[in-house]
């Protein structure tokens, strides 16, 4: 019987690129910048990478239909690259093909890449795709800051709470965000911004507002993976090892039943209950102590919280309001500024929340590092729309933990 990975791998290094307007950098110099500071964590030489997957949303605008344009700017040695898509989850499902082939013995070392430059392409958001089924959400009428202004329409249905109290949370998630933004040099916005500013900002899309949206950068982060006793061997005395890893993606019951009121994410709420399985996780407000989630939208990490355990149903707004999440709360979310600063290369994001769950349990976050380094520490990716969407839940920690 299947008994899952954890403690079965462990993160021997990774690396980061600067995320914003990278206009003078191709996919590839984004990749080598990234690459080059794992490299160097992880103390080994390209040489030593057994099998590689690459994580990319949009392949016409960034590395085309193969992995061979990252094999040849790594100038990787002639092995396997696989690259892969899932939506806003592509990174975090670039990081489970490596981690996966080092759990199962394929192999002893592998990379994880994750990339995008969506800037290039001249439009303020996600570009258009011009192929795939009718049923593509691409291809469906309307936007993304409509689908979730409609998660929190009928979030304050279901839980009764009043309008000024959501926009005052909501507020308060971007508030907190640019404020941790400010404090991370490779974050893509780094103002802080006051309450005011939030409320009183344009509305994008009733109740959303220009600060509850995140923008669009480029970007790209990667993780070389290994076996606990091959980082050891290596010298490793650290070591942040995968707890779990899983990934729930939407079968139609959305759209297609009666059981869905549009107030949460269903599939965020089946991967996390696996993902706590995995790692033996029975009270994870008390257990998981950092998160990294995936603030498209404001609304989207207040409805998260709720999902993933960490709130009570309906009790979220109270919590993000209390500053449970806060940099100096019990369970600070997006330390690092989140998408809300780093902005969404969508094959990117997975691997950054992932390098900086990393970072902080090794207590190397620098001016944002928690006084107590997290013991386990998740993040969480969402590749689409309430109603049709790809989940990721991905907890790490210190090894023993």
């Amino acid at each position: 019987m299947a008994s899952g990975i954890k403690d079965k791998v462990a993160i021997l290094g990774m690396g980061c690129a600067r995320f914003g307007e990278r206009w003078n950098d191709d996919a590839a110099s984004l990749m080598v910048e990234a690459f080059d500071e794992a490299l160097k964590d992880a103390g080994v030489e390209a040489a030593a990478i057994e099998a590689a997957w690459l994580g990319v949303g949009f392949d016409t605008q960034n590395v085309g239909p193969s992995g061979i344009p990252m094999s040849i700017a790594l100038r990787l040695p002639n092995i396997a690259v696989t690259k892969v898509e899932n939506y806003c989850a592509s990174g975090t499902e670039s990081f489970r093909g490596a981690v996966y082939a080092v759990a199962s013995g394929a192999c002893d070392v592998a990379l994880a890449m994750g990339v995008e430059k969506l800037k290039d392409t001249g439009y303020g958001g996600l570009p258009v795709r011009s192929r795939g089924p009718a049923w593509d959400m691409s291809n469906v009428i309307g936007s993304a800051p409509g689908y979730f202004a409609q998660l929190a329409g009928a979030y304050r249905a279901r839980h009764r709470i009043g309008a000024d109290d959501l926009k005052r949370a909501m507020a308060h998630v971007s508030v907190k965000s640019h404020e941790n933004g400010a404090r991370n040099p490779k974050a893509h916005l780094r103002n802080r911004i006051t309450e005011e500013q939030a409320i009183s900002a344009p509305i994008i899309a009733e109740p959303l507002g220009l600060y509850d949206c995140c923008g669009v950068s480029d970007g790209a982060a990667c993780a070389i993976v290994t076996t606990p006793e091959i980082a050891r061997s290596l010298g490793k005395k650290e070591m942040v090892t995968v707890k779990a890893l899983q990934i729930s993606v939407s079968n139609g019951w959305e759209l297609q039943g009666m059981g869905w009121d549009g107030s949460y994410v269903h599939t965020t709420r089946i991967a996390a209950k696996r993902a706590y399985k995995e790692a033996g996780i029975d009270k994870p407000r008390a257990q998981i102590s950092l998160t990294e989630v995936h603030d498209c939208f404001s609304i989207t990490e207040l409805v998260t919280m709720e999902d993933i355990g960490l709130s009570t149903e309906g009790g979220a707004v109270k919590d993000v309001l209390d500053g449970l999440f806060d940099a100096d709360g019990k369970i600070p979310c997006q330390i690092d500024g989140g998408l809300k600063c780093f902005g969404h290369p969508i094959g990117a994001s997975g691997l950054r929340m992932i390098y900086e769950n990393y970072l902080q349990i090794l207590g190397r976050a620098g001016e944002r590092q928690r006084k107590t380094p997290p013991s386990l520490a998740l993040s969480h990716n969402l590749g689409g729309m309430p109603s049709q969407n790809v989940s990721s839940i991905t907890i790490i920690g210190a090894a023993g933990a």
